[in-house]
C-alpha cells in the first residue's frame, strides 16, 4: 500500500515538474548537428573581453539582441579552415535578421593579420580575436578543442554548444537557429 502511494506521487510530481528548456534544441542534434549538447543551466555570456573588427575590446554582452553563433577557430586548425565558408553562407542567409556570427580566432597576435586576411575571404564574417585566449577557458562547459561553437540565445543565455567541425549552411543548423530565434 505505501509503495503504491509512492508510486503515485512520483507520478503526479513528475507530471508537475518545469518542461526541459532545451527539449526542442535535444531533437535537432542530427545530422550536421550531430554533436550538438544542450548549454549547462543558467550559461549567460562569458565576461571575457576580446578585439573588435576595429580593433576596440568588445564582449558578448554587446550583442544583447541577437542570437549569436560564436565560433572558436585557428589559421592553423585545418577542420575551422574547412568549416568557415559554412559559417559565411549561415550569416548571408541570416542578413538583416537578428543573428550574428563571431567567428573568434584563437591565433597568437604574430598571426593576426594571416587570420584577418583568411576572414577577409569568408565575407561577410569581421575579424574578431582571441589572443588573449580568454573565452575558451571562461565558458561554460570550457572548451577542449577547435572548432567549437557555442550558441546563445537574444537574451544572451547560452542554448547549446557543438565541439568539432559542422556545416553551418545545412539545414540543420538553420532549424537550431530558428529554435534558438524562438521560430
Amino acid at each position: 500500500m505505501v509503495l503504491g502511494a509512492a508510486a503515485a506521487l512520483y507520478v503526479i510530481a513528475g507530471s508537475l515538474a518545469t518542461p526541459d528548456p532545451y527539449a526542442g534544441l535535444r531533437s535537432l542534434a542530427h545530422g550536421e548537428m550531430a554533436k550538438l549538447r544542450p548549454a549547462p543551466a543558467g550559461a549567460g555570456t562569458p565576461p571575457v573581453a576580446f578585439r573588435g573588427p576595429d580593433g576596440a575590446p568588445v564582449r558578448l554582452s554587446d550583442f544583447r539582441g541577437k542570437v549569436l553563433v560564436v565560433n572558436l577557430w585557428a589559421t592553423w586548425c585545418a577542420p575551422c579552415v574547412k568549416e568557415m565558408p559554412t559559417l559565411a553562407k549561415l550569416q548571408q542567409a541570416y542578413a538583416g535578421k537578428p543573428v550574428q556570427v563571431i567567428a573568434l580566432s584563437q591565433d597568437s597576435p604574430r598571426d593576426a593579420d594571416k587570420a584577418r586576411a583568411f576572414i577577409a575571404r569568408n565575407p561577410p564574417l569581421a575579424f574578431y580575436q582571441d589572443a588573449a585566449f580568454a573565452m575558451a577557458p571562461a565558458a561554460k562547459p570550457q572548451i577542449q578543442g577547435f572548432p567549437t561553437t557555442l550558441i546563445f540565445d537574444a537574451q544572451g543565455h547560452e542554448r547549446a554548444y557543438l565541439e568539432g567541425p559542422a556545416d553551418w549552411s545545412s539545414p540543420e543548423a538553420r532549424a537550431v537557429i530558428e529554435s534558438a530565434l524562438g521560430h
